[in-house]
């Protein structure tokens, strides 16, 4: 703690602080509420996990949409209670990592977010948590497959391949993943939620337990918030027999123009 006696920020800056802040809730509140659709967006997610879980909790992710998601829409609020992984998307990071910061905080309520493409990548850990009892709450978003790079793949003009499992199928069958019997079969207690109430009650248990449990709910892999995007530096084709490459290339060519390089 710093003493810093008579002295406070100006006036004015706090006051644009807490204008920016009330716009910026407004835009969360947009994107995080719940709706009727069939399947829930991964802002639709957060916003379930806050209400249900306030702000008093410790957020852990890495890869994938979630990190994105949170960084936007997560309202977080004592120093260490917001741990995210951005320089790498260390795919597989966050049960370990969740670990960790349990070690490091058990008093602190840790959930821990994934993708069930970055589950797959790396979840051995969840064992690890359960036999430590270092009590986790795992949430799996799964829009079965790897939702962000199929968006990505489609933003830098590039045709649907190879990351949804609805596309990449052999002779029909079904390659959908049990996330239930996966999770169960480590030690976790495991829950298929269908909808978002189900999920804020199903958050509610958990939190209540000082047993590791596993959250799935299916969600959409096509939706992303768009609101605080910001250019991403991903490579594309200068020359293709796709317009939709062509035409991604000049926007990132613009993009690259644009870029700011830090001394």
């Amino acid at each position: 703690t710093v003493n810093l006696g008579k002295w406070t920020a100006p006036a004015a800056w706090t006051a644009k602080a807490k204008s920016e802040r009330t716009k910026w809730q407004t835009v969360v509140a947009k994107y995080t509420k719940s709706s009727n659709a069939e399947l829930p967006s991964d802002s639709q997610v957060v916003g379930a996990v806050q209400r249900a879980l306030g702000r008093d909790v410790t957020v852990l992710s890495a890869a994938g949409s979630m990190p994105g998601e949170l960084h936007k829409l997560w309202e977080a609020s004592y120093p260490g209670s917001y741990h995210m992984e951005y320089g790498f998307s260390c795919m597989g990071y966050e049960i370990a990592a969740g670990i960790g910061t349990k070690l490091a905080n058990p008093d602190r309520e840790v959930i821990v977010w994934t993708g069930d493409g970055t589950y797959m990548m790396a979840n051995s850990e969840l064992a690890t948590a359960v036999m430590m009892g270092t009590k986790l709450t795992l949430i799996i978003t799964d829009n079965r497959g790897f939702g962000c790079i199929n968006r990505l793949q489609h933003a830098a003009g590039g045709e649907r391949f190879n990351n949804l499992f609805d596309y990449n199928t052999h002779e029909g069958e079904n390659h959908g993943i049990d996330f239930v019997k996966h999770t169960e079969a480590m030690g976790a207690i495991a829950i298929k939620v269908k909808s978002l109430a189900d999920l804020e009650a199903a958050l509610k248990k958990a939190k209540a337990s000082s047993k590791t449990h596993a959250i799935i709910i299916d969600t959409d892999p096509m939706h992303s918030t768009d609101a605080g995007g910001s250019w991403w530096q991903v490579g594309v084709p200068e020359v293709s027999t796709r317009k939709q490459v062509v035409k991604a290339h000049a926007s990132w060519n613009k993009g690259k123009k644009l870029q700011r390089l830090g001394s």
